[in-house]
């Protein structure tokens, strides 16, 4: 586990941010960012009220046809998905591990939320058994979360993980202070990333950056507690196929 490695080095506080994108989502030509501090997302971007669970929810061609003036409530889901053209769908992060995903064709697009109650809960399984297409049509980038230079969890968060995930903790997570952890968040995510099939080469981890590290660029809530911002992630599909 080295996340220093993948660790940048601090902007200027003056420096204008853009969301990060991913070579293994541009290579298919889907809009898509992973969120900075100031950064937004596409206009009519369907978000959800995240919950920490492993709910799934589809936008329709409705949303994108009828949606003006007030946004309607949104559902609770920690995962969400859609294919209609030309639509936008969003999470938000403040250290659990934002994953956007596509099919090669960029006409089916999922953003998904994984704290590391939802990854012991199985979230990112979950949505992609919720798509319509298998792991091997799909590509994922993983972003900024909270990585194992920063983010230490007691033997509680380990014991939860294990039962799901045991056969990775060695690679993601490293012993600290007594009965306390490293955790490499986004480095398990890819983990269950390619254990569901999805082809490493198509797993993007170029923005696997430490939300905890980075103060200028990203909001984080075990930094900052409950006055820490969110960062608004987001993809897109393609708006004309063929």
């Amino acid at each position: 586990m080295s996340p220093a490695a993948d660790r940048p080095s601090e902007g200027s506080a003056s420096q204008v941010l853009e969301p990060l994108c991913d070579p293994v989502l541009i290579a298919l030509g889907v809009p898509h960012g992973f969120g900075q501090k100031g950064t937004e997302p596409p206009v009519n971007t369907q978000f959800l009220k995240q919950v920490h669970g492993i709910d799934i929810h589809e936008v329709g061609a409705s949303y994108s046809a009828t949606h003006s003036g007030e946004a309607p409530a949104p559902p609770e889901a920690d995962a969400v998905w859609t294919q209609h053209a030309g639509s936008s769908v969003g999470i938000v992060t403040a250290d659990c591990v934002p994953i956007l995903v596509s099919d090669r064709k960029g006409e089916c697009v999922a953003a998904i939320h994984a704290g590391w109650r939802g990854l012991a809960a199985g979230v990112i399984e979950a949505a992609i058994a919720a798509l319509p297409k298998s792991p091997g049509e799909l590509a994922a980038a993983v972003g900024p979360a909270a990585r194992g230079c920063c983010y230490e969890v007691d033997a509680p968060v380990r014991n939860g993980l294990d039962r799901r995930y045991g056969r990775h903790l060695d690679r993601v997570m490293e012993s600290g202070r007594a009965d306390h952890f490293q955790l490499d968040l986004p480095l398990l995510a890819t983990c269950v990333l390619e254990d569901l099939g999805i082809p490493p080469d198509q797993i993007g981890v170029e923005q696997r950056l430490c939300t905890i590290c980075n103060e200028s660029r990203f909001e984080s809530y075990r930094r900052e507690g409950a006055s820490a911002g969110r960062l608004r992630h987001f993809i897109g599909t393609r708006a004309e196929r063929g």
